[in-house]
C-alpha cells in the first residue's frame, strides 16, 4: 500500500510502499529498496532526513552529572547567597568550577577537596570582579583548615590559568564589616552602629596598626575582628561598650572569636596610648583603660603625633645616653687622671659624641673602650627593637638562640672512665664482690 507524502531520504522518491514480508511493520522505497523506518514512522512535514533534526527528537542519551558535581554545585549557590554576591561572581563562579571539576588534577581526589574547589572558585571569581574576600572567610563557612584551602586555591589557579589580583586587608574590610551583625535592625539602639561609619573607623586603625609594623607577618582576620572591636568602642565610648568585652560583642555580633585577636587589641591600644600622650589638649595621663576616648583625636592626626612621638622617643634616647656618658667620665675620673692628657682628650672626645642627632643615639651608649675578655663581654648584643618605639613584631619578642657552649662535648663512649666514676655505676652488692674479685685478680697477676 503506497503512503503519499513521503519521500525517501536515499532517492528522494515519494514511491513508498508498506512491506508486508516480516513480521514487523515497516516502509521501504519501491525504487532504491531502503527501509524508511521501522516502527512507527514520525511524520516530518519537511521529510525524513531532508532537514536537521533537534537533539531532543534524536536517539542521544543525554549524560547526567554526577551526585558530587550536583552536590558541589548547591553548596558553592549556598556561599554565593551567604556572601550576598551579584549573579555574575556566582555565574563565574559555576564555570570555573566546571572547568575544574572536569580536568585531571580534581577528577580523583577526596571529597573535601572538591568541597573546597568550590570555595575556591568563589573566592577567585569575587576576587576578579572586585568582590575582596579573605580565605579564612571561605575556610570558616567550610569549616576547614585554611592551610587546605591555601593549597587547592594555588593548584586550581594554576590548572585554570588564572591571574588573580592580590587584595590589601584595608580592601576587605567593607565586606567584613558585613559579617558583624550590629545594625539597628539586630541589637538595641545603644549597641547598633552603621556599618560604613564602622568600616571606616576600622580601616584607619589598620592603617596605623600596617604603619606601626602590627599587621607584618600576621593573619588579617584577627587584626580586623581588634580593629572592629576598638572602632565600635571609640564611636560611641559610653559605659556599656567600654565594659563590653571581646568576649561579649562576639557573641553580640553573631561571630565566632578568634584567640588571636585579643594579642592585636592589646598591641594596638598600646601604640594608641603612645600617639596619645603626644596630644597637647588632652591633660590626664593615657593608659590602657582610657585610650578608647582619644581614639578620634589619635586617628584625625596620626601622621603629626607619629613623626612627634619618635622625636619625642629620640630626645629621650639621647638624654639617657649623655647621661651614661657623663656618669661613666665621673667614676673613671681620678686626680692622676685629670692631670693626664689622655683623659682630657678622651673627653672632649666623649662630649662631641654627646652632641650628636637623635639617628645616632644607639651608637652612643656604647663607648668604645677596651675591657678584657670577661662575661659581660660575651654576652649577646641587645635587641635593636627595644630601642626603637615602633619596631616588627619579630624583632621585639625575638626568640632566643641556644648559645653554643665550647666546655662541653658530645660524648661518644669511647672516653676513659676514672675509678671514682666506675664506683658510681655499682648497684647491686653481687657488682660490687665482682669487681672487688676482678681487682684482686688483676693485682696478683701483676705482681707475679
Amino acid at each position: 500500500m503506497s503512503r503519499p507524502g513521503l519521500s525517501c531520504p536515499g532517492c528522494g522518491s515519494s514511491n513508498i510502499v508498506d512491506d508486508a514480508l516480516y513480521s514487523q511493520a515497516q516502509l521501504v522505497c519501491v525504487d532504491c529498496g531502503s527501509v524508511v523506518s521501522e516502527g512507527v514512522l514520525a511524520d516530518d512535514p519537511v521529510g525524513v532526513g531532508g532537514s536537521d533534526v533537534s537533539y531532543s527528537r534524536t536517539t542521544a542519551v543525554s549524560k547526567k552529572p554526577c551526585a558530587n558535581l550536583i552536590k558541589g554545585l548547591q553548596r558553592l549557590k549556598a556561599m554565593c547567597r551567604i556572601l550576598r554576591v551579584h549573579s555574575e561572581i556566582e555565574d563565574l563562579s559555576n564555570t570555573y568550577y566546571n572547568q575544574a571539576y572536569q580536568h585531571e588534577s580534581f577528577i580523583k581526589v577526596s571529597l573535601q577537596k572538591k568541597e573546597v574547589l568550590a570555595g575556591c572558585c568563589v573566592l577567585v571569581s569575587c576576587r576578579l570582579l572586585n568582590w575582596p574576600i579573605t580565605m579564612g572567610t571561605i575556610s570558616c563557612l567550610l569549616d576547614v583548615d585554611p592551610m587546605v584551602v591555601g593549597v587547592v586555591y594555588q593548584e586550581m589557579v594554576k590548572v585554570l590559568h588564572i591571574t588573580a589580583p592580590i587584595v590589601n586587608v584595608t580592601d576587605v574590610m567593607e565586606a567584613h564589616c558585613q559579617e558583624y551583625k550590629i545594625s539597628s535592625s539586630d541589637v538595641p539602639e545603644e549597641f547598633a552602629e552603621d556599618s560604613r561609619a564602622l568600616s571606616k573607623r576600622a580601616v584607619a586603625l589598620v592603617e596605623l596598626a600596617a604603619d606601626t609594623w602590627i599587621v607584618t607577618g600576621r593573619k588579617p582576620i584577627p587584626i580586623m575582628m581588634a580593629a572592629i572591636y576598638l572602632a565600635w568602642q571609640s564611636l560611641k565610648p559610653n559605659k556599656q561598650r567600654l565594659k563590653f568585652s571581646l568576649d561579649k560583642f562576639c557573641q553580640l555580633a553573631k561571630v565566632n572569636k578568634l584567640r588571636p585577636a585579643m594579642k592585636r587589641i592589646t598591641e594596638m591600644k598600646e601604640v594608641l596610648c603612645k600617639l596619645g600622650k603626644e596630644i597637647p589638649w588632652v591633660r590626664v595621663e593615657v593608659t590602657l583603660e582610657n585610650v578608647i576616648l582619644q581614639v578620634g583625636d589619635i586617628l584625625n592626626n596620626r601622621y603629626a603625633l607619629l613623626r612627634r612621638a619618635m622625636r619625642t622617643h629620640e630626645d629621650a634616647l639621647l638624654a639617657e645616653c649623655q647621661t651614661r656618658c657623663e656618669d661613666s667620665l665621673n667614676e673613671d675620673d681620678t686626680p692622676s687622671k685629670i692631670l693626664d692628657g689622655s683623659s682630657v682628650e678622651k673627653r672632649e672626645v666623649n662630649t662631641e659624641k654627646a652632641h650628636q642627632t637623635g639617628d645616632e643615639a644607639g651608637e652612643l651608649c656604647t663607648v668604645p673602650e677596651q675591657h678584657d675578655d670577661t662575661q659581660e663581654s660575651q654576652d649577646p648584643a641587645p635587641n635593636w627593637g627595644k630601642r626603637v618605639l615602633f619596631a616588627p613584631p619579630c624583632v621585639v619578642h625575638a626568640k632566643k638562640r641556644r648559645v653554643e657552649q665550647p666546655g662541653l662535648k658530645d660524648v661518644t663512649g669511647d672516653e676513659e672512665i676514672s675509678d671514682s666514676e666506675i664506683d658510681s655505676y655499682i648497684r647491686s652488692p653481687r657488682e660490687a664482690r665482682e669487681f672487688a674479685l676482678t681487682q684482686k685478680i688483676l693485682s696478683e697477676s701483676e705482681k707475679s
